[in-house]
This record gives C-alpha cells, sequence and structure tokens, in this order.
C-alpha cells in the first residue's frame, strides 16, 4: 500500500493501459484472498540450494543458514499480494521475491499481518523484511508519524522496487461527478487505514467549505472497503493505482467498480528493512538489481499487468 507519508506535489497521468494487461491476470479472483487479520499464514518459495546460489555469500550468515527470510506483509492487496482460489500466496510481490531467492539461495516466507502493523513487526523481529506495496517515504525512513510530525521509532531503510500513485474507484456508472480529490466535499469514502488514500482524504476534507467535509471510513483492509462501496456504503473508494485497476477489471466480473479522474501521488513501493540490518538491505539490492538485469523482473511486472511501474534498477531510500 502506499504508506502514510508527508503529501508531494506531483500527478501521475492514469495509466489506463494497464488496466487491460491486468484484467489477465483476473483469474485469480479477489473473492480468493485470505483474511488478512489473521495472526499468522505463510507459503515459501523453492529455490535452488545456497551453494548454487550466485549471491547467497552476500546474505547475513544467520539468515543463510536458516535458509528463510521471513516477510511480513498484507496479503490482501491484489495484485501485489492476495491469496488465490487455493489459499497460495501469489502476485507482483510473491514472484519477484522467488525470483530474489534463486539468486540468494533462500526461501521467501510471507507472513500475513495487518498493514499499520509491519514495520512494529520488523522492530520485534517478528519479520526480517516488510514486502507489502509499501511506499517509501522520508517519514517511514525516520521514524516520525506523518499526522503528527513527531519520531515514534528507529525508523527502516528501504530497497525500492517499483513506482505507483493514488486512484479513487467509484460504483460502475455511478461517479457522482467526482473526478479529482476536491469532488468529495460532501461525500463518503472508503479506504484501508494508514495509507496515503486516508492522508489525502484527511488533507482534502480540511479544505472544504460550505460546511462540507469528507466522510472518511477506514478499514484494516482494502477489501473490507471494496465491499462497502460494492453494497452502496460509500460513494467513493481509494487505493493504489495498481490495486484499483485490478479491482475494476476483477469485482463482478468488471460490473462493479470504475476508475475516476487521474493517478496522484506517484512514488516508489520498497521492501522496508531495519536500520541495523545493512548487509541485509544491500545483499536485497544485490538480488533485485540481478533479477532486474536477467529480464525476470520484466516477465513478472508484464505477467501482471503493471508495466508503467517498473524500474530499471533498485534503489535504496528513494523515496521523497
Amino acid at each position: 500500500m502506499t504508506a502514510s507519508s508527508t503529501r508531494r506535489t506531483t500527478a501521475a497521468h492514469s495509466r489506463i493501459a494497464a488496466v487491460g494487461a491486468i484484467a489477465v491476470a483476473g483469474a485469480l479472483l479477489l473473492t480468493g484472498c485470505g483474511d488478512q487479520t489473521e495472526s499468522s499464514s505463510s507459503d515459501s518459495t523453492d529455490t535452488p540450494s545456497a551453494s548454487a546460489a550466485p549471491l547467497a555469500d552476500k546474505l547475513p550468515k544467520e539468515i543463510r543458514d536458516a535458509g528463510v527470510v521471513k516477510v511480513g506483509s498484507d496479503i490482501a492487496y491484489a495484485p501485489v499480494e492476495f491469496k488465490d482460489s487455493s489459499g497460495k500466496t501469489v502476485g507482483i510481490d510473491p514472484d519477484l521475491a522467488a525470483a530474489m531467492g534463486k539468486q540468494l539461495g533462500v526461501k521467501f516466507e510471507f507472513e500475513n499481518g495487518t498493514f499499520d502493523t509491519l514495520i512494529t513487526g520488523l522492530r520485534s523481529d517478528r519479520y526480517d523484511i516488510a514486502m507489502s506495496a509499501m511506499t517509501d517515504t522520508k517519514d517511514r525512513q525516520e521514524g516520525v508519524d506523518s499526522e503528527t510530525g513527531k519520531k515514534v521509532g528507529e525508523g527502516v531503510d528501504f530497497v525500492d522496487y517499483f513506482t505507483a500513485g493514488v486512484s479513487i474507484y467509484t460504483k460502475k456508472g455511478d461517479d457522482q461527478g467526482i473526478k479529482t480529490w476536491s469532488d468529495l466535499c460532501g461525500k463518503k469514502i472508503v479506504l484501508q487505514r494508514g495509507t496515503v488514500s486516508e492522508d489525502l482524504a484527511k488533507a482534502e476534507a480540511k479544505k472544504c467549505t460550505g460546511g462540507k467535509t469528507i466522510t472518511i471510513e477506514a478499514f484494516d483492509n482494502d477489501q473490507q472497503a471494496q465491499t462497502r462501496l460494492r453494497a452502496g456504503g460509500a460513494d467513493a473508494g481509494s487505493s493504489d493505482f495498481p490495486v484499483a485497476a485490478y479491482a475494476v477489471k476483477t469485482s463482478g466480473g468488471g460490473n462493479d467498480f470504475q476508475l475516476v479522474g487521474e493517478q496522484v501521488e506517484a512514488a516508489p513501493y520498497g521492501i522496508a528493512v531495519a536500520k541495523d540490518q545493512t548487509q541485509l538491505r544491500d545483499a536485497l539490492k544485490a538480488a533485485l538489481d540481478a533479477v532486474i538485469a536477467n529480464g525476470e523482473y520484466d516477465k513478472i511486472i508484464k505477467k501482471w499487468g503493471v508495466e508503467d511501474g517498473a524500474v530499471k534498477e533498485a534503489t535504496i531510500n528513494g523515496g521523497k
């Protein structure tokens, strides 16, 4: 998810061309997603032995010896990570993790958790990394609460691997004149707690005039927000563009939702790593760069129909 951050002003045009390709991946239905409030749900990816992996020696010894990277993730955010109809964790992040695992000679095991607790899980060593469509921002790097401006932790480092913006969507055929965030004044929006969508809605609500405001209903996961909108309990929803586009193309066979307006807040997704785990961070960057160089990255990005968010190289702490 596009993580909470100070607001950026650069807008990205809607990448509608990518939506058609996302529809191909729509056979993996949103209804197959797992409940991300479960305390634990792991899937592992098959990898070669460390001796056959070209970058194994870059990992910290304890992780190399264990053969596992523990991944905290909100596994209810199709197409980035979600459960398919068989209960397997699939999506952009699991595919990229599997490709990196081949380079590093380890398995990446995804454990399900609510998005706004993933960094806490890193601090408590429950996870080695957090990989969950998390936006790299200065606030997260520095451990600052974006709403209060107060420091709440030591922060994390990010290995950036994708770029995405934020979109608004409505019920299909019922946009109620909503084209921009300012059009939400006097209306109700549903979204996931702890995301830039929530930040944007709160910021826009403060600008509303004429006694109007924006009613914001925040949920633990994006699936709950979509369900609320589908049932007529709100006027609009908001999430990262890949997720919103996937929902538009798959929910109700493409008959439930529509995208409105343009993307905003284009920013990098990053793999979060604790500040004191620089060796692990650098190993992940090396693995991502290798996956980009050998063509696996482009294949994965194309498979999920999100080519416009692809990067040319991995970056450490590229968020603003």
